[in-house]
């Protein structure tokens, strides 16, 4: 089994299928069988506007995430192929990077939710809670988690993630395409500038404001709800 197998395996267990048409644990799966596809999302490309441009949403979706798709599975063909374990190791950032950008756009992908679905919209109940209870108020957690992820210098993942450890929900980053492993992702933003250049430019700011009023908070909730029973 590959560095790369185990990672999906344990992304697998938060995230929930990124179609209708793949089971719980397909990351794990497509890593077993060598073979990873690039999930569909669940609404159009332009069904985020005004907040993400459709433009921003199909290259974001058809080239950058399926340029993860490709490098890891070709990685993923060299490590078996691979006939020492030196040569392994040498292929473990491509897994790495690869991976964790496959992993992490399929949460993203998720994360987010037409205003006419719901998305921006988060209701009374358990994540709510939470996030007064750990953050003051809904509103001084936005604040803080577009501050934390706006400060990541270079490219990176502002996350919010609850941590197993002190049963609390808490703001971290990650640099590049790195994934989240020190807590369960509930949300996460893509801060790389092929997720808002096209239309916000320089400005990190107004994307990060823009971005909240299609989060996906029921899913948000469910992934908060599987990771506090455990």
């Amino acid at each position: 089994m590959s560095m790369l197998s185990t990672i999906a395996r344990s992304a697998a267990r938060v995230a929930r299928p990124a179609t209708r048409s793949l089971p719980t644990a397909s990351l794990s799966l497509a890593a077993a069988r060598g073979l990873h596809t690039l999930p569909q999302l669940d609404y159009a490309y332009d069904a985020l506007e005004p907040h993400i441009s459709g433009q921003i949403m199909e290259l974001h979706h058809k080239k950058h995430h399926q340029a993860y798709v490709n490098g890891l599975n070709a990685a993923e063909e060299s490590y078996a192929k691979a006939p020492s374990p030196k040569d392994q190791i040498k292929l473990q950032p491509a897994l790495k990077f690869n991976g964790g950008g496959h992993i992490n756009h399929t949460l993203f992908w998720k994360n987010l939710a037409p205003e006419s679905q719901g998305g921006g919209q988060l209701a009374q109940g358990p994540l709510k809670d939470a996030l007064v209870a750990d953050f003051g108020s809904v509103d001084a957690f936005k604040k803080k988690m577009n501050t934390v992820t706006a400060g990541i210098q270079g490219s990176g993942w502002g996350w919010l993630g609850y941590n197993p450890e002190t049963k609390k929900l808490e703001i971290v980053t990650t640099a590049n395409q790195d994934p989240l492993l020190s807590h369960v992702p509930i949300i996460g933003i893509d801060i790389w500038e092929h997720a808002f250049y096209l239309q916000y430019h320089n400005v990190k700011a107004d994307y990060l404001t823009a971005i909240w009023n299609v989060i996906n908070f029921k899913e948000a909730e469910s992934r908060f709800l599987e990771a506090s029973k455990q």
